[in-house]
């Protein structure tokens, strides 16, 4: 398991809980492709998750319980949400601007920039764009919450915050973190 990819999933999961849950268009239930390109890093692969109301309510329930924001502008048009966000995270404000397109039936996009001060371990920006269309129910087997990235076994939403309690995934993690410096 890459850091990379950690950091992808935590970003997939962080922007699904971005805005308050009466503000974002929810997804169809079923099986989500989601391709996601961060400004100086290599894609990795698609990632695929299942999703259900249920567990799109409890990613975005487990975010809000973790922020401090004190700025939440949202607004909907048709096909489209804007996002402009200011939240701290221990010492660093973190003001994210996101503009969120499609029908959540069947795809979505979000491109997203985020800016840190002082810079979070070494980056003072982070641009992200992620591309996201539904590919069906879920495959037997999966449940909703589930995260599949290529190489990794599944992850499972609700447990992510136990997952980063893991020694080796923070190792990784801050071995990412010093090769940007």
């Amino acid at each position: 398991m890459t850091a990379a990819r950690i950091s992808l999933t935590l970003l997939a999961a962080l922007l699904a809980a971005t805005a308050s849950a009466a503000d974002v268009p929810r997804r169809k239930s079923g099986l989500w492709e989601v391709r996601t390109q961060m400004a100086g890093m290599p894609s990795q692969g698609p990632m695929q998750m299942c999703v259900d109301q249920a567990s799109d309510n409890l990613m975005q329930e487990r975010a809000k319980e973790k922020t401090n924001c004190p700025v939440m502008d949202v607004s909907r048009a048709a096909g489209k949400v804007t996002i402009h966000s200011v939240c701290k995270f221990d010492a660093t404000t973190a003001t994210t601007d996101a503009v969120i397109t499609g029908d959540f039936d069947s795809n979505y996009r979000n491109d997203m920039q985020i800016r840190y001060n002082p810079p979070q371990h070494g980056m003072s920006e982070m641009k992200m764009m992620q591309e996201a269309r539904w590919l069906g129910p879920c495959k037997p087997g999966q449940k909703p919450g589930d995260i599949m990235m290529p190489g990794m076994p599944p992850v499972n939403a609700g447990n992510m915050q136990e997952m980063m309690k893991d020694p080796r995934v923070r190792e990784m993690m801050k071995r990412q973190q010093q090769g940007r410096q």
